[in-house]
């Protein structure tokens, strides 16, 4: 089946430059100017991926991705987002959102669509794991997107999740902030290893007594305690 694209974009020329890039790929795409025509699209069919502009008349692309994280059935919707802000400080922010990969306008279209490909195929690799990962009292479930303490339930963004999952599969095993930025972000997204730092800071307190757990080793990187 062919995958779906949704673009986020109020610019006529920049839609029309995107829609024509990836269905020369090989992918369905569908377009919305704002984003609450974005989200009645989303509701209508969900779609593979979404490319988000983050200047939108009604919303800001920022706003729209926290939404999107903050829901269930679109908490792990890869999100790629295309913008005229360059500065690392709009990456960092957008990354800390959830955003899965960012693209500054003016952009390469085959750049576009090698990235759009990268992050499908990332997400396709993911969808054999083992449904639920348990460890100390800290239980992930991997199909539901849900996190557990005990028995509370933990919100996590998409980024917070797949750090999680990525230590507690190795627990007592030191994973680098390089290791983690290449599984969580990907080899191709440039970001800083200070967001691995950010995130792990957030997802500790959000654990609670399980955060204990995320030991620092320090010069090297991040594991979960055995």
């Amino acid at each position: 089946m062919t995958q779906q694209i949704l673009v986020v974009d109020d610019e006529p020329d920049l839609q029309d430059l995107v829609r024509l890039t990836l269905s020369d790929a090989g992918y369905q795409v569908e377009t919305a100017a704002t984003g609450e025509a974005a989200l009645a699209c989303i509701r209508h069919t969900m779609p593979d991926l979404l490319v988000l502009d983050l200047m939108l008349p009604d919303m800001s692309g920022t706003d729209l991705c926290r939404h999107l994280r903050n829901r269930a059935d679109t908490a792990d919707l890869p999100v790629l987002m295309l913008t005229a802000k360059s500065e690392e400080v709009d990456r960092v922010v957008g990354f800390e959102l959830g955003a899965d990969d960012y693209v500054t306008k003016p952009f390469s279209p085959r750049e576009l669509a090698l990235r759009v490909r990268a992050l499908l195929r990332r997400r396709g690799s993911g969808s054999a794991e083992a449904e639920l990962l348990e460890h100390r009292g800290i239980r992930i479930d991997l199909d539901r997107h849900r996190c557990f303490v005990g028995d509370e339930e933990i919100q996590l963004t998409a980024k917070e999740f797949r750090l999680l999952t990525t230590l507690i599969r190795r627990p007592g095993r030191v994973q680098s902030r390089e290791r983690l930025l290449d599984e969580v972000w990907g080899s191709d997204v440039t970001v800083t290893l200070r967001t691995i730092d950010t995130h792990l800071k957030r997802l500790r307190e959000k654990l609670g007594v399980g955060g204990d757990l995320i030991e620092t080793v320090r010069g090297v990187g991040y594991r979960l305690s055995e």
